[in-house]
Parts: structure tokens; sequence; C-alpha cells
């Protein structure tokens, strides 16, 4: 049924394409007419005719062009020889043919005396296109834009008029470490605000003065933004009392190389309910595992500690208002029954986004440069490991690395994809000691997966992987990345405290630190840690009592005693757990639609051409234009949505037609156009020579940038 629904969405958004295609070729043809050219075709696909009509002539299976053109002869040796004339003679056919072609996708106007790829086929017929005025020719290329700007104008007023769900301009998340983390509102002293960064429940009022309606001005905002310029963003946020101005300067996505903030959409209240029934069933079992047994998917978050819910970012704010308090959350089922459940907040680390070698961006929790061994959170049903590991496992080699933090496992397991990797794991028994059990060679997904979850955060334990020996995304390795231990080195105190995971390291850190972050100085912290679990025994041994320990003495530096004592703590359920909480978007009548389908087609028109002009300043990379392919893989999954989201997307399309189009290039309209502006001041045409040149140019030109957007269309289908 899935595949059905997606054959059928790909042949909506075909016939979208093809009407798009036709709108445009329909303006030429109408002006055409009115200028007083003879036009010889109007064709809906491309290929031979199925079918064809013909005034004069009617309908017919395949063309009519032979019958058009015997019925011509007649008439031109009835006009040669007087005397063989009818008294009557019949009126001859319209020279005009209407054609639905083979190929029903897209279509063409011909005119009499104008081909774009054969500027040799002129005509001095008195209604040939060369007879034509050049002021009318002008009108005649320009129309095919104009109708696709026109097509799209009435497409975004119907969508305003249906209206249709999107996603509001509220902050859900904001990444650790991008611009909008460290951005500092411009009036925080007069408002009351000094923690630097957008906070999640922000609502994003206007950009650079202009409103934000959704969260894709803000997207645009910043891809759009031009390189290393500020962007104003004028933000509303709940118990402040004046609206904040933060002023961000986009940084590109390592990933996508597209210019962010590090901003995502806000989540709703309400629990996503996948439709597959795997799916669903996964779901449950995950939220089971975080301690929320009885709800379901699907199900809404109506309070937090008896107070009303409108989103997830109030789940973010309660953790934060009330600082390791256990949280009373109730859910209600579709049948209004309610499930009522303690959930705790776990402690904020910070997290550092690393670059995997190819071009994934994994964030990785640490305190400060310490950073837990990957480990077993929990097992996907179709894991084949299933048997072999256990939740709470840390892995003591993934591949050649041993006792690897999250990225570094995660970096051996997709190198390794559709082949096989090595792995050894420490099981903790109920002492609390750790036992190395090889596992051997594993077989890896051609995804690149191994079929487990990883346990990273406050609950891991405070066993320490060395800093992975890959690049973060920005900014340099905190001082603690520094230390010098062996890798799988368990912390046994801080300061002569006991810790057991990261959780209790953070508080521990904080403690000792307190006095050092109230004077703003620096600060020095001693550490003792174990050996890793098997050193010196045969793998299968746990370790020996009474190890030799280790001790560190760790300087902190102020700036990280700062940030260690200015960190939160995480709302119990992500946020990728929820819905995308989302708004309508419709005018209030249809006066206000009209006004607003104009307003956006200004917009999606300045928008575009705004692409190109950050294409040459380098803001926007050629790979990020989409081609075919791509346009097609993402109207199938617009379409998807609903016909609404649909016609907004062919709207976006026309617009895009259009510019493209009319861009000064050789055989488009706008080359074309430029052509007719030179004869225009000039007196004389461009002549058929030069034209020629100039139309291979244009053609090597298109089919180049065909076939490379083409290719990174389908390289990123693959990926």
């Amino acid at each position: 049924m899935q595949s059905l629904e997606t054959a059928l969405d790909l042949a909506l958004v075909f016939l979208g394409f093809s009407l798009i295609i036709v709108v445009h070729e329909l303006g030429h043809f109408l002006v055409a007419r009115w200028a007083g050219i003879r036009v010889l075709a109007f064709a809906v696909g491309f290929g031979p005719a199925l079918l064809s009509y013909r005034k004069g002539l009617g309908w017919r299976a395949g063309s009519s062009e032979r019958e058009y053109q015997a019925r011509r002869s007649i008439a031109a040796e009835a006009q040669a020889e007087p005397g063989r004339a009818a008294p009557h003679p019949a009126p001859l056919p319209s020279p005009t043919e209407y054609r639905l072609n083979v190929l029903p996708f897209g279509g063409y106007v011909k005119m009499l005396g104008q081909e774009d790829a054969n500027p040799g086929a002129v005509s001095d017929e008195p209604d040939s296109y060369q007879r034509a005025s050049v002021g009318k020719r002008m009108i005649v290329i320009s129309a095919g834009v104009v109708a696709n700007l026109l097509l799209a104008a009435i497409l975004f007023v119907v969508v305003y008029t249906l209206g249709y769900q999107t996603e509001p301009p509220r902050i859900g998340l904001v990444a650790p470490g991008s611009a909008a983390a460290h951005a500092v509102p411009r009036n925080g002293p007069e408002a009351g605000v000094a923690r630097p960064g957008l906070q999640p429940g922000d609502t994003v009022v206007s950009i650079d003065g202009r409103p934000a309606e959704s969260f894709k001005d803000i997207t645009l905002a910043s891809a759009m933004g031009r390189r290393g310029r500020e962007v104003e963003l004028t933000v509303e946020r709940p118990g402040v009392a004046q609206p904040l101005r933060f002023a961000i300067v986009p940084r590109p996505d390592p990933a996508t190389r597209l210019q962010m903030f590090g901003l995502g959409p806000a989540a709703s209240a309400t629990l996503a309910r996948p439709d597959d029934e795997r799916e669903f069933r996964e779901r449950a079992q995950l939220l089971e595992r975080l301690g929320l047994g009885g709800v379901q998917p699907g199900m809404r978050l109506v309070s937090i500690n008896g107070r009303p819910v409108s989103g997830h970012a109030d789940l973010v704010r309660a953790a934060n208002q009330a600082p390791g308090t256990p949280l009373d959350l109730a859910f209600a089922g579709a049948d209004g029954g309610l499930v009522t459940v303690v959930a705790h907040p776990e402690p904020e680390l910070p997290l550092a986004p690393v670059l995997l070698r190819d071009g994934a961006v994994i964030p990785m929790s640490h305190l400060l440069g310490l950073t837990p061994v990957l480990s077993v959170r929990w097992l996907e049903e179709t894991s084949g490991l299933r048997d072999e590991l256990r939740p709470g496992d840390l892995f003591a080699r993934l591949g050649e690395e041993a006792w690897p933090s999250v990225p570094s496992g995660i970096a051996q397991v997709r190198q390794r994809a559709g082949g096989t990797v090595s792995v050894a794991v420490a099981r903790p028994d109920l002492r609390g000691d750790y036992r190395v059990i090889p596992i051997g060679p594993v077989v890896v997904s051609p995804e690149g997966r191994i079929g487990f979850g990883y346990l990273d955060g406050a609950g891991a334990p405070a066993l320490l992987a060395s800093w992975p020996r890959l690049p973060l995304v920005e900014g340099a390795a905190p001082s603690g990345a520094a230390l010098e231990f062996a890798p799988g080195s368990r912390l046994v105190t801080v300061a002569g405290k006991p810790v057991a995971d990261f959780g209790q390291l953070r508080e521990r850190l904080r403690a000792a630190t307190a006095d050092a972050q109230r004077a703003g100085l620096a600060a020095t912290v001693e550490l003792e840690l174990a050996p890793p679990p098997g050193a010196g025994a045969e793998v299968g041994a746990a370790a020996a009592p009474g190890e030799a320990r280790a001790r560190l003495a760790w300087e902190i530096p102020a700036a990280e005693v700062t940030q260690l004592h200015a960190l939160g703590w995480e709302a119990p359920l992500p946020m990728e757990l929820f819905e995308p909480e989302q708004i309508e978007l419709r005018g209030k009548n249809p006066l206000d639609s009209v006004r607003l389908g104009l307003r956006e087609t200004r917009r999606v028109l300045l928008t575009t051409y705004l692409t190109f002009a950050r294409l040459f300043q380098g803001s926007v990379k050629v790979e990020h234009l989409k081609g075919p392919v791509g346009i097609a893989h993402i109207g199938t999954e617009v379409a998807s949505r609903g016909m609404v989201w649909l016609l907004l997307f062919l709207a976006m399309v026309s617009v895009n037609l259009a510019v493209v189009n009319f861009l000064p290039v050789p055989i488009t309209d706008g080359g074309l156009f430029l052509m007719l502006l030179y004869e225009g001041l000039t007196g004389r045409a461009v002549s058929v020579r030069v034209q020629n040149v100039i139309t291979t140019a244009g053609l090597v030109l298109i089919v180049g940038l065909f076939l490379f957007v083409t290719v990174n269309d389908i390289g990123n289908l693959l990926k």
C-alpha cells in the first residue's frame, strides 16, 4: 500500500509539472495569436501525436498535418489555375494543430519562423515570427514567464484560501555550540536576561524587521543570508516582559554546507504515533525503557505537576525550574483515560558535535572533555545481537578502537557498512565489577548499523574513553580532553568523593569548583582512576581487587568552570518522541487570501533570485541545487502530506521555472529576450551564425548542469 501511495503521489507530481510547463507554453501561444504570428502547433507532451484537433478538420487519431498540407496544395494549385477553381472553394483548415503527444510531460508551441534549437528556421511570410515587431516579439517571449507567475499567484491564493498546516516560528531545539546557542540579546540587561542563546519555547516574531509566519522563514533567513552578515531576530520569551533582539551570524553546517542558525522547530505535547505496526511496537518499548510504562504512542501530555501543557517546551521549562526534582506527568489517551507517571529529569551535559569522515555529525556528551565509553542502552527488535549483547554492556573493543567514545564507535561501525566488525564488551556483575567478553565478528547492515541504541549522557557509567581523534564541528577540545589516562579507566573519586556515573560526576565537579566559580577563577580538582577492566588479565577475567590506581590533578580554566555551573537539566522525554507543533496558515477572508497569495509569490520570486546571488557569493553551493530527480523526490514527499501541500509546492516550482527560464542564458527565454533587445537597440538582428554558436553553448551549459544536478540528486537519494 505504501509503494502504491508513493507511486500515486509521484504521478500527481508529474501531472503538476506538466501543468506548469503547459501553462508556460500557453502564455507564449495566446500572446503569439494576439501578435498575429502564425502558430503551427500547440502540443501537450512530446513525441508522435496520439490525438489532434484542427479547426476545419476536427479530431484525428495521430497528426492531421499531412491532410492539412494536402488541402493547402490543392488550394495553391487552384489559385495557380483560375479556370479550375471551384465557384465557392471550401475555406482552408486552421494552420494551428492542437496535439496530445505520446509522452504526456510538458509541451511546446511551434511558431512559424521560430525554433529555439534551430535559429536558421526563419520565414519571410507576413505572419511569421520574424515579421512581427521587436516589441511584440519581446512580449511573446516574456509571456511564458508571466503565465507561470500568474499560475503561482493563483495557486498561492487557493492555498491560503484552503489553509495549510505548518510549523510555527517557535524554537524547539537549540543545537549546542551553534550560532543561536552563543547569541547574546542586545537588550538583555534591560530585559533582565543574562544567559546567552535562544531557548526552547522562544517565538520568533520578526526577521530583519519582516514578520515571521512559520519556521521555514527562519530556515530561509539563515540559508539565504549574506556570508558573515548578521540576521536580526526579534523573539518573544515566556516570562520576559519585552521582546528580545538577537543579532546572529549563521554558520555553514558541516554536513549540508548550508548556512544555519542551529535551531529546530517546536514539538507539540502529543507523542508521535507511527502508522507501521512494527515501528509502533518499538516506540512503545522505548517509552517503557524510559520509565513510562502504560504510556502509548499517540497519547497527549496534558499536565506536569498538575499544570496544563501546551508543548514539549513546557517539559523543558519544568525540568529547569525545579532542578533534579521528579515530575508528575499525566498523559491522556484517545478514549479520555489518564495515565500518570513519575519522570526524572537528567543533569544536562555539554554536547560536542563531532564530524565523521563520511560527513555525518554525531553529538557527543562530555564533561569539560571527559567522555563516556560507548555502551548499550537497548537492543533493536530485529537485532541479530539480542543473544550476545545486554543493556548495560560497554564496548571494550569495536573494530580497531579500544574503549571507544560514542562518535569513535559509531565511526568504526559505519565505515564497515555491509561487512563485519569485531566486538568485545565489558559486562557488569552484581558487585559492580566488569568482565571483558569477546563477541567476535558482527555483521554490519548496509546502512552501517549493528542493532543497538547507545547510552549517552548523565546515566552513562564513569568509565572514560579517550577524546575522539575526529574533528569537532567548531571550537577546540576542552581541558579534560588533554588528561592522560588509559582508555577504559574507571573514575573512582572526584575531590575524594565517590563517582558512579556522569550525572554524579557533574555534581562532584560543581561542588569541588564552587568557590572558584564565585570568584571567577580557575580550579584544580583531583581525580582518582582505576585501570580498565581486564587490564593485565586474560580476556574473560574480572579486574583484580586492589588494582593500582592513578591520581591526576586537573586544571580547569575559569571559563570552563563558568560553563559547568551554567548547565541545566534535560527534559525526561526527548523532543524527538513528540509530533511537531503545527499551526494553520489561512487568509482571514477572500481578500486577505489574495493579499497573502500575492505576497508569497513576491517572496518566493525574490528568494529564487537571491539563491543565484548567493551561489556567486559562495554561501549557497551548486550541490544544493535540485534537478528533476531531486524535485520529483521532494514533490513526492510533499504530496504525501495532502493536496494543499502539493499545490503549495507546485506554486513554488512555477515561480522557480519563471526565474530560471528568464535568466540571461542562451536558449532560454531570457537569452532570446537579450538578443531581441540587441536587435531593438541596433536595428539589426543577431546573425544566424552567432545565434548558432550561442545556442550550442547554451545547450552544452544546460546539459552539463542537468547531468551534474541529476548525479548529485541520485547520490543524495542513495545516501
